[in-house]
């Protein structure tokens, strides 16, 4: 960029991370806001100068008040909204949370009701489409060597 030349605008999209966690079953653990309805998967915005895997652990401790590790990115999703704008989503793998970190669930009460494992073949019915779509790209990432890049969801490349 040449700095003569005005600058042009560009894309500050809202950022978010977050974090799939397994059972035993291979099934996904989502959350239900209060405030807001059904289903989504811990994580949430970013703060300033927060980075993507600081963002979903923080998220992952404020909603649910554990501490397992965040692993590996899974997905990355440029999903702009329709009424929000641009929109930067990272999910990372949480992987299966043993019975006893389970057991030390927590849940904030203020943003989050409650939270329940559900099977990945029926994210369709619980998930608003392009999150289940992610979802499922993401699921599906689990078991590739390489992050995934979507767009709405969707595989790009």
């Amino acid at each position: 960029m040449n700095n003569s030349q005005p600058h042009e605008a560009v894309a500050q999209p809202l950022t978010a991370a977050g974090v799939l966690f397994f059972d035993e079953a291979d099934r996904v653990l989502l959350v239900k806001p209060t405030y807001k309805p059904g289903w989504e998967i811990p994580g949430g915005y970013l703060h300033p100068g927060e980075t993507p895997s600081e963002g979903a652990a923080r998220e992952v401790e404020e909603e649910l008040g554990i501490t397992p590790p965040v692993a590996r990115l899974l997905v990355v999703d440029w999903a702009p909204h329709p009424t929000e704008g641009d929109k930067l989503l990272f999910v990372f793998d949480g992987g299966v949370l043993p019975i006893e970190e389970r057991a030390r669930i927590n849940l904030d009460g203020v943003e989050i009701g409650e939270y329940a494992f559900h099977a990945v073949d029926r994210l369709d019915e619980v998930l608003i489409p392009r999150l289940a779509r992610r979802v499922q790209a993401a699921c599906t990432a689990r078991t590739k060597p390489e992050t995934v890049y979507l767009e709405h969801g969707a595989t790009h490349l």
